[in-house]
């Protein structure tokens, strides 16, 4: 635990580096890793899980961009066959884990030419620089003993009794991997499905709220990973504050499921669910979206259809059987999504048959 002291800024003005003071006293918790990770990519995962363990325990938003993470890497190069490991150099300045990722890559590569050339590696601080994908000295890096390192007569020792400790690890929430295995057990969602839905609490929260209101695991996977996921990242905003509520998302289900309205007629009132915040049920009757099946209404749309497309009318009827779907699909459009597409199919193949 520390108390932030700033920060230096090194891509705002050319040839410069400026002191940022705003964030100066602010605490900050150090996380240091072991060295044990062999490649850009594993870096890059260690990142990430310990990015979504924080967002689960909602210590931090986590976020690189808004200053709230901050990531320093350390590179060390070892030839092939060494047990011990080289010198290694501090990276700094990275705003995203695929710049970490880059920036330890071009480092590592640097370090790789200057041994194969003969050469040593310098303790030092690395600047990453993601305009032109180059890392550049900052400043050479001291030894232990060059920052006067003492006690802090002020700050006693910090004891943590197991109780403690035992009570902590108890009431902690759910976890990302737990509660991957929990989703793929009670849901019987696929690797795909388990990763993205538990990518952040909220979307996890989100889903499992939907699933259990509507019953159907699958199907609510599907509608959150589809229009609820393309909604929220057309929009930039956040599942947590989203307009259509997990129990309306359901109730939009529900009616698919008991043959209310058709899946194309749901995705119609989804948007506007997104747009007014109205529940579903609402929205179909306001708008005339309520699936219609009379055999009468269906035939009568299916007469203009055929009126309006002569050519790939006759063209069905001669046994070009692709050309069904386009003339249902017309039939589709012109009733705004309402039309029962499965009696629809079956008055159509009738209408062929006769």
């Amino acid at each position: 635990m520390e108390e932030d002291a700033g920060k230096s800024v090194h891509d705002r003005f050319p040839s410069v580096s400026a002191i940022d003071l705003n964030r100066s006293g602010v605490p900050l918790i150090e996380i240091v890793s072991e060295p044990d990770m062999r490649s850009a990519e594993q870096a890059g995962a260690y990142l990430r899980v310990l990015k979504q363990i924080l967002e689960y325990v909602d210590v931090s938003d986590v976020s690189m961009e808004e200053g709230s993470l901050r990531v320093d890497a350390n590179v060390s190069a070892r030839r092939r066959g060494e047990t011990r490991l080289g010198t290694k150099t501090e990276v700094k300045n990275m705003n995203s884990f695929s710049g970490v990722e880059r920036a330890l890559e071009v480092e590592f590569v640097r370090q790789v030419g200057v041994l194969e050339n003969g050469g040593s590696i310098e303790q030092q601080t690395m600047l990453w620089d993601g305009h032109t994908g180059e890392v550049r000295p900052s400043r050479t890096k001291e030894g232990s003993h060059d920052y006067r390192y003492f006690p802090e007569p002020d700050l006693p020792p910090l004891v943590l009794s197991l109780d403690w400790i035992a009570k902590v690890k108890h009431d902690l929430p759910e976890l990302p991997a737990a509660r991957r295995t929990r989703f793929a057990a009670d849901y019987k969602l696929g690797d795909y499905d388990v990763e993205l839905l538990t990518s952040n609490p909220r979307l996890a929260d989100y889903y499992e709220s939907v699933a259990r209101a509507h019953g159907d695991a699958k199907a609510a996977a599907n509608w959150v990973m589809g229009e609820v996921l393309a909604t929220l990242k057309t929009s930039g905003e956040d599942v947590s504050t989203f307009r259509v509520r997990p129990a309306d998302l359901a109730s939009l289900l529900n009616l698919v499921r008991d043959g209310v309205v058709t899946h194309t007629a749901a995705k119609q009132i989804f948007g506007r669910m997104v747009a007014t915040g109205d529940p579903p049920a609402q929205i179909a009757e306001r708008d005339g979206l309520v699936k219609v099946d009379d055999d009468a209404q269906l035939a009568a749309w299916l007469d203009e259809v055929f009126a309006e497309n002569p050519s790939e009318a006759e063209r069905l009827r001669n046994g070009e059987k692709k050309l069904q779907g386009v003339l249902i699909g017309a039939v589709m459009k012109k009733s705004k999504g309402r039309a029962d597409p499965k009696k629809l199919n079956q008055l159509l193949a009738a209408r062929l048959a006769s």
